[in-house]
């Protein structure tokens, strides 16, 4: 049986390339069949990195079949992943974020989870001496991964070896971190194809505060006037999504990776209070701006209150 390797549903550049990468080393270094799969489009950044490298869009499923061998990497948590997910064969887990509970798999498995900012630089670490083997498609897709999840080293998730692993990699591939970051965010950054609900989802992850339940989407870009432009209808939307994804409110950070600070939508009282407790931030209108705020994961999750 084939091995199918995914991520979490809205891939982003690491939850497109991670997958790539492993079933690239179960393929071609193990000798055991594996295919790369998505669980949604993926987003403009990831779409960018498949085209820059040349490699294939890997195909999307929606949910997996009892017993299906699988390797999940970049999450952990089961509301991100196919409903059937219990059902399969779930055979390694890969990922750098914390632990959520709730999958249940057929034995013992191999997992590996360690505080890194990127999947991709954790997969390296696993190939060991076979990443000599990687071809520069995998080495530019693993090099995407890192600087997307790192925000080119700015977001407090950046380890030393995050930067370490990404450096030698494009030393090897002969390209300018600065510049080829650049080339990353602008496409990142072009969301002018998406409508206001397909933002809201496009990186977003739920999480609970106490009974309330939220979709926290990120928008990192160096253009945040393009998402902010829209702010209105975007507010007007988030009742809709919220409605329809079974959550209480949407909330929004458009993330200006040059500025280093996020700017959080505030559609009414309820999102005021989150900016208050959370983050210490006083609402006078619509929009709130917070300084270094960078990671969801880091900064944001951690932080909410209502």
């Amino acid at each position: 049986m084939t091995t199918l390797v995914f991520g979490h549903k809205a891939p982003d550049t690491d939850s497109t390339g991670s997958p790539i990468l492993w079933a690239w080393y179960l393929n071609e270094v193990k000798g055991s069949a594996a295919e790369a799969v998505l669980l949604g489009e993926p987003n403009t950044e990831a779409a960018f990195m498949l085209e820059r490298w040349n490699l294939p869009k890997p195909r999307i499923i929606s949910d997996v079949e009892d017993g299906q061998a699988c390797v999940v990497v970049d999450t952990n948590n089961p509301a991100e992943l196919p409903a059937n997910i219990n059902g399969a064969d779930v055979q390694a887990i890969i990922d750098h974020h914390k632990l959520v509970g709730g999958l249940e798999t057929k034995g013992p498995i191999d997992i590996t989870v360690r505080p890194l900012a990127c999947t991709a630089t954790i997969i390296l670490d696993l190939m060991g001496e076979d990443t000599a083997k990687l071809p520069e498609a995998m080495k530019g897709a693993a090099l995407t991964c890192i600087l997307s999840d790192t925000l080119e080293f700015r977001s407090p998730t950046t380890t030393p070896h995050d930067r370490a692993v990404a450096e030698q990699l494009a030393d090897q591939l002969g390209l300018d971190v600065s510049d080829y970051a650049a080339e990353m965010f602008a496409a990142k950054s072009d969301v002018s194809a998406y409508s206001d609900a397909e933002l809201l989802r496009m990186d977003s992850k739920e999480y609970g505060v106490g009974d309330t339940k939220f979709r926290v989407s990120v928008l990192e870009t160096t253009a945040p006037e393009m998402v902010l432009n829209r702010k209105d209808s975007l507010m007007e939307s988030m009742t809709t999504v919220a409605e329809e994804d079974g959550v209480d409110q949407v909330l929004l950070f458009v993330v200006d990776i040059l500025k280093e600070e996020a700017t959080l939508l505030v559609p009414n009282d309820l999102v005021k209070t989150v900016a208050e407790k959370s983050f210490g931030a006083a609402p006078e209108g619509d929009t709130v701006v917070l300084p270094g705020v960078m990671s969801r994961k880091k900064q944001i999750i951690p932080n909410l209150a209502v």
